[in-house]
């Protein structure tokens, strides 16, 4: 039978109609470039700054213990797609170029508004 009907020919109907927060949102990509930021609106009313762009990182270095705020200069490799790489994307798992040497991202750059980075031996 095709599709969307009963063996009887009656059609299936929907339980309910589309709703604004079952909608996807738009899928935002942070590039390498000048830091910018914006804040989104939430449900209820709650807000989310999120960054559309940045070239700075928070990356920690184990032996030391200690963070500093560095440049970031490249995206090396991103493991769950190597063209994500070629366009300087940020993304979570992605290693970059940094002023302390090859960093890996540890968060979700696109929600939560900075870059956190490990250094990697």
């Amino acid at each position: 039978m095709k599709y969307g009907r009963k063996i009887t020919g009656g059609k299936y109907h929907k339980q309910s109609k589309k709703k604004k927060y079952a909608l996807r949102g738009l899928e935002n990509k942070v590039k390498l470039r000048e830091t910018r930021k914006k804040i989104v609106r939430l449900t209820g009313g709650r807000e989310r700054s999120v960054i559309l762009s940045t070239n700075i990182a928070s990356v920690n270095d184990v032996k030391t213990k200690k963070t500093k705020n560095v440049k970031i200069k490249n995206v090396v490799q991103t493991p769950s797609d190597h063209f994500l790489a070629r366009q300087n994307i940020l993304v979570k798992s992605a290693i970059i170029d940094t002023d302390l040497g090859k960093a890996r991202i540890t968060n979700r750059p696109s929600r939560d508004g900075n870059v956190q980075a490990v250094l990697i031996e």
